[in-house]
């Protein structure tokens, strides 16, 4: 089974650090391919950076599913789960957002969740995802530590130590678990829960564990409505093409 791990921002040393935390979540006979765009955004941290980076993402997926060997499932490694629709018209595997997963996964651990995630820019983002996956009840918390994404790069910042002090004041809140609000904090999952005393949600492994668990379960992207392969632009006449295959058709099976 091939997985590809995309890192929407143009950090290389994030986009490793992502990548080693997700085969340590990935099973054996798992491949985590982990890539991340030659241009565009350092860090996914405003509005005008998470289009660039959606656009990035859908620019990655299409170029892996045209190329000799498509994955069988595809991680977005952004929190804003920028691009996942898109992405989702493109192929019929999997394509699993680390919001998304980590916020599923901690709703089956506990009650109740808090985020605790970077700038306090990114919190509407955040709560409209909370209302998107249909968490409004569980998440009784959200909070900014004012960490800038590159930041969490520097393993001798004083990063785990904020960390850990607003995961702790979400438990004392009322959170039985903690959802780690970006990718740039998945190495730091393990260490979180042993200090803070709850469990620790990273969404990297969360959306890998999912995605490996759906390609065995033969689940895909159904291709009925939403998700449809979309009409393609001509360059030259303007008018649209039909799109290629049936849109109507069953999500591919996966061995």
């Amino acid at each position: 089974m091939r997985i590809l791990l995309i890192n929407p921002n143009t950090s290389r040393a994030m986009t490793a650090k992502i990548a080693d935390a997700a085969r340590e979540a990935a099973g054996p006979d798992v491949e985590i391919v982990a890539v991340c765009p030659e241009d565009g955004a350092a860090a996914i941290e405003s509005h005008v950076d998470e289009v660039t980076a959606a656009a990035s993402v859908v620019e990655l997926v299409a170029a892996d599913r045209d190329g000799p060997a498509p994955a069988d499932a595809y991680v977005v490694a952004c929190f804003g789960d920028p691009g996942l629709d898109a992405a989702r018209e493109l192929v019929t595997a999997p394509v699993i957002g680390i919001a998304e997963a980590a916020m599923h996964l901690a709703a089956v651990s506990g009650r109740h969740f808090g985020v605790v995630t970077t700038l306090s820019r990114t919190l509407g983002r955040a709560r409209d995802l909370v209302g998107r996956y249909g968490m409004e009840r569980a998440c009784v918390s959200l909070a900014a530590t004012g960490i800038p994404v590159l930041d969490l790069e520097d393993a001798g910042s004083s990063a785990v130590a904020t960390i850990e002090r607003f995961a702790a004041d979400a438990a004392e809140g009322g959170a039985d678990v903690i959802v780690l609000g970006c990718a740039g904090m998945a190495d730091l999952c393990a260490e979180l829960t042993a200090r803070v005393g709850v469990p620790v949600v990273d969404g990297v492994a969360a959306a890998v564990g999912m995605a490996s668990g759906m390609v065995r379960m033969g689940l895909g992207t159904s291709k009925r409505d939403e998700y449809a392969t979309p009409r393609v632009r001509l360059g030259d006449g303007g008018g649209l093409e039909e799109p290629v295959g049936d849109p109507s058709s069953p999500a591919r099976v996966f061995a």
